[in-house]
């Protein structure tokens, strides 16, 4: 069974608000090279002649009164993945046919709904009871029914152990799947039907394209997917168990020591859960239902995969400062949503008696539990020449940062948030600097050394940009600088040279 959701994307934002307006011309923008350009189109839009892939220009101006909200690709993937799962209930296994498609094996299932078409009727009526559009189809094989699907009546169905080619026949050649080029060629060539294409000898189609080993771009191994003759590998869309502990109490809790005592007990045995499964938990969920009906929600990320009940309990008890119990906590729930492997060491008794130190891991959790993630973050390389470019901050990871270090080559300490213009006395316009004045002091240049040259980076700057010149320099009071000269005299990229100070060197 295919199940199309043609409007997924609109589907899935009207979900996420409180009193969405269906009568909207809402339309998903995406950024783009040439501007933001329309990716999802709401019907009222589509009336007022917004299409996906218009640009959002051209869309205003033959209807200023559109409502425009950026589109979010990777959340609605992931919603698809939320389906996958959930279709499973009319069948075995289910596959993602991204953007916002997806495959269903209903093989010898039908029966158990009292045939293929309410089968159908069923999955409509839940599709429509979340509040999705959708466009149903059940055939023999995965291309029929998607073909059924796109291009069909909807909840069409075609008999098992019929001929998908000769039953479809009259469909367009876009549902065999083809690439937008293929498509264009095989319109050229008048082959506008599938039962044109499947008129055309065997032969003739492997000489034509018996370079295109894609199936997208081969009509022939799309042909033969259709009618079943070869398999079509799918992938299906596999449940990831959520490892998951839960306390029901007797006596509901309304004091802290005795909350801590229950978060701790979850600790050890989500520990010896994940422990079993040898993985570890980088994101914690920790859920508190009340009495009152309330729900408490508190959530930590972790630097690396852990399953040490007295650090999760530790970090846990920053969250909890904050909590209302109100009438009492009747039931709490520790979760890992996000679990990488963490397999078994053995370690030396002896030392490990002794440790009492505390893991970087640790010491960062610890920090962004209390100061905040966006507090704490970690240096990293990235791929440019330009000392203000070559290093970035991101989330701390333990893990990359053994793994990778950071080599300055010569830099100094400290760099300026920002280049300041100084004005330098040279020998020559290619000498070495002599004097140079850095908020309202002038500074003897006692000692010099350069230049070191670094080009500008092309695909990045613009036509004009110019050379750098490095010097490290030393005052005639030892203090130590790291000054450049932006541009070459008579380089044709602009007036004199610009000198400016960076660094400053220990």
């Amino acid at each position: 069974m295919a199940a199309w959701c043609p409007t997924l994307a609109i589907d899935r934002w009207r979900l996420g608000q409180d009193r969405p307006d269906p009568s909207a011309p809402l339309i998903l923008i995406g950024e783009t090279a040439h501007g933001p350009r329309i990716t999802a189109v709401s019907p009222p839009a589509r009336a007022a002649g917004a299409r996906r892939g218009m640009l959002l220009a051209d869309a205003r101006a033959l209807a200023p009164g559109l409502v425009v909200h950026p589109a979010d690709p990777a959340g609605d993937h992931a919603f698809l993945e939320t389906l996958a799962l959930w279709v499973q209930r009319w069948g075995p296994w289910s596959a993602l046919d991204a953007p916002d498609g997806l495959i269903v094996d209903v093989t010898g299932v039908a029966h158990l709904f009292g045939g293929e078409d309410a089968l159908m009727v069923d999955a409509r009526a839940c599709f429509a009871a979340r509040g999705l559009q959708v466009r149903l189809a059940i055939a023999p094989t995965a291309g029929a029914a998607w073909a059924l699907a796109h291009h069909g009546p909807d909840r069409s169905a075609l008999a098992e152990g019929g001929d998908p080619l000769d039953a479809l026949r009259d469909l367009p050649v876009a549902a065999l799947r083809l690439d937008d080029a293929v498509l264009l060629l095989l319109d050229r060539l008048g082959l506008k039907r599938i039962g044109d294409l499947a008129a055309i000898g065997r032969s003739a189609l492997a000489r034509r394209f018996r370079d295109r080993r894609a199936p997208a771009a081969n009509p022939l191994v799309r042909l033969d997917q259709f009618a079943g003759r070869v398999p079509e590998p799918i992938l299906p869309v596999i449940a990831a168990p959520v490892p998951t502990v839960l306390r029901r109490l007797i006596e509901p809790l309304r004091h802290r020591d005795l909350l801590d005592r229950v978060v701790a007990d979850l600790a050890l045995a989500l520990a010896r859960r994940l422990e079993a499964h040898g993985q570890g938990a980088r994101r914690l969920d920790l859920t508190l239902w009340k009495v009152d009906g309330g729900v408490l929600r508190r959530a930590l990320e972790l630097a690396a995969p852990t399953r040490d009940a007295a650090h999760i309990t530790r970090l846990f008890a920053h969250k909890l400062d904050d909590c209302d119990a109100g009438f009492g906590i009747e039931v709490v729930r520790l979760s890992a949503p996000w679990a990488e492997p963490l397999m078994l060491s053995q370690t030396d008794l002896e030392a490990s008696a002794q440790q009492h130190g505390t893991s970087l891991a640790a010491c960062i959790d610890r920090l962004t539990a209390r100061l905040g993630a966006a507090a704490v973050a970690m240096p990293v390389p990235r791929a440019s020449h330009l000392p203000e470019r070559a290093q970035g901050w991101v989330t701390p990871d333990p893990t990359r940062a053994m793994q990778e270090e950071l080599a300055f080559h010569a830099r100094p300490l400290k760099l300026l948030d920002r280049a300041e213009p100084i004005a330098v006395i040279y020998e020559a316009p290619d000498g070495l600097p002599r004097l140079f004045r850095w908020r309202g002091a002038v500074h003897e240049i006692a000692r010099a050394e350069g230049p070191e040259r670094i080009a500008p980076e092309w695909w990045r700057e613009k036509g004009g940009a110019r050379l750098r010149d490095y010097y490290r320099i030393e005052d005639s009071s030892g203090r130590r600088y790291w000054i450049y000269r932006r541009g070459l005299p008579g380089d044709g990229r602009g007036g004199v040279p610009e000198w400016f100070l960076q660094g400053l060197c220990g």
